[in-house]
C-alpha cells in the first residue's frame, strides 16, 4: 500500500522583486558532487530557520523578470534519524551498468497514452514529466548551474509528444519503421527553483535541491502523474523504480527503464537504473496495484538528476543519482502548483 505522510504547511511570507539573470551559464548534463553516499549520511539534520532559506524559492518569468518568495514552514518533523539501508558493494562501472536494460518506445499507442506521454522534452536538452494540466516538473540543473541560468532558460519551452498522422492515413516509406516521436512546444510562462539549489555557489552543488516546477503557457489536454512521497527502500510498493526521459544517445527516441534502489540518503536515492545524458529531470515513479483494483496507480517519487561522480574511500565511484519527493519538497512543489496549501495536505 501507498504509505501516507503528514504534510507540513509552506506558506508564503514575502516576495521581492530581482535584477533580471543575464542567462549565461552554459549547462552542465553530468554534475560533479562533493558529497557522495557517507557524506550525505552525516549531514545535520537543517534547523527550522535552515529550512526557510532552503525553501525559499526564485520564479522567473517570461519577460526575464525575477522574484526572490519567502517561505514560513509550518508543522515539519525534523528527523535526526536518518535512514539506514543495508548497504550493497559500490560498483565501479559506468552510466549503463552492464548489459544496457533501457527500452526504446516505438509503438505509437504506447508512446502517445500515459504513462509514456507523461514524459515531456525541455528545450536546454533534458527531460521532465506533466505534474498538472500546466505543470512539468524536471531537474534544477536543466535551467540554472548553481550560479546563474543557462543559455536557452530565457526562452524555454517544454516539447509534449505527439504523433505525425498524414492526411489521408497512408503513411510515408519508412515511416512506420522510424517510429519517432514528434513534439508540440510550448513556451513556459515561469520557472520556481528552491534557493537550497543555489547553497553551491562555493562549488559545493547541493543535489538535494536538484528539482524545479515549470508553469507552461498554455494548459495541456493530456492525462498527467501525480505526485507522492518517497518511501524509504524497505517500505517501497513493487520494489522497482520507473522512468522515461530522451536520452542522448538514442536521439528522438522516448527511452523507458526500470531497476531497483541501491541505496539512500535522507534526500537522494542511489541506483543503476541504466541511463544517459538527455533523460535528466525525468520523473521517477512508483507502480502499485491497489487491492481489488485492475489498474495501476502510478505516483512520481523522486526527480532523477543525473550520473555522479563520487570519491569513496580515495576511489572514485560512479552512481545515478535522484532527488527524493520528502514530505518538504512534496508541499512545496504541490504549493508551486495549486497555488495554496490547500490541496496539498495528504501526501
Amino acid at each position: 500500500t501507498w504509505h501516507l505522510k503528514k504534510i507540513p504547511q509552506i506558506v508564503r511570507e514575502r516576495t521581492f522583486s530581482l535584477d533580471s539573470p543575464k542567462f549565461e551559464a552554459n549547462p552542465k548534463l553530468e554534475l560533479n558532487s562533493v558529497c557522495g553516499i557517507e557524506c550525505q549520511r552525516k549531514l545535520p539534520v537543517p534547523s527550522l530557520s535552515d529550512l526557510k532559506s532552503l525553501l525559499a524559492y526564485e520564479t522567473v518569468f517570461e519577460n526575464g523578470t525575477r522574484t526572490l518568495t519567502e517561505v514560513n514552514v509550518l508543522g515539519a518533523v525534523l528527523d535526526p534519524a536518518a535512514n539506514t539501508t543495508t548497504r550493497r558493494p559500490l560498483r565501479k562501472k559506468r552510466q549503463i551498468y552492464g548489459t544496457d536494460s533501457r527500452f526504446s518506445i516505438y509503438d505509437k499507442r504506447f508512446m502517445t497514452n500515459f504513462p509514456f506521454n507523461t514524459a515531456v522534452k525541455i528545450s536546454t536538452g533534458c527531460s521532465g514529466i506533466l505534474v498538472s494540466p500546466k505543470h512539468v516538473l524536471t531537474a534544477a540543473h536543466c535551467l540554472h548551474n548553481g550560479k546563474d541560468y543557462v543559455k536557452g532558460s530565457k526562452r524555454l519551452r517544454v516539447g509534449l509528444m505527439k504523433t505525425k498522422s498524414r492526411g489521408n492515413g497512408r503513411k510515408r516509406k519508412g515511416a512506420k519503421r522510424n517510429g519517432l516521436p514528434s513534439f508540440q512546444w510550448t513556451r513556459v510562462k515561469s520557472t520556481h527553483i528552491p534557493k537550497g539549489w543555489f547553497k553551491g555557489v562555493s562549488g559545493d552543488i547541493a543535489l538535494d535541491y536538484d528539482y524545479a516546477v515549470l508553469e507552461l503557457k498554455r494548459p495541456h489536454k493530456r492525462k498527467y502523474m501525480e505526485l507522492g512521497i518517497s518511501p524509504a527502500i524497505k517500505m517501497m510498493p513493487g520494489s522497482m523504480i520507473h522512468f522515461s526521459g530522451f536520452d542522448n544517445d538514442r536521439s528522438g527516441q522516448l527511452v523507458y527503464r526500470f531497476c531497483s534502489i541501491s541505496d539512500e540518503s535522507n534526500d537522494l536515492f542511489y541506483q543503476y537504473c541504466d541511463a544517459e545524458p538527455g533523460s535528466t529531470g525525468s520523473g521517477i515513479y512508483l507502480r502499485l496495484k491497489e487491492p481489488n483494483k485492475k489498474k495501476w496507480k502510478r505516483k512520481i517519487i523522486a526527480v532523477y538528476s543525473g550520473h555522479q561522480w563520487v570519491d569513496i574511500n580515495g576511489e572514485q565511484q560512479d552512481y545515478n543519482v535522484a532527488v527524493r519527493i520528502t514530505p518538504l519538497k512534496y508541499a512545496q512543489i504541490c504549493f508551486w502548483i495549486h497555488g495554496n496549501d490547500g490541496n496539498c495536505t495528504q501526501g
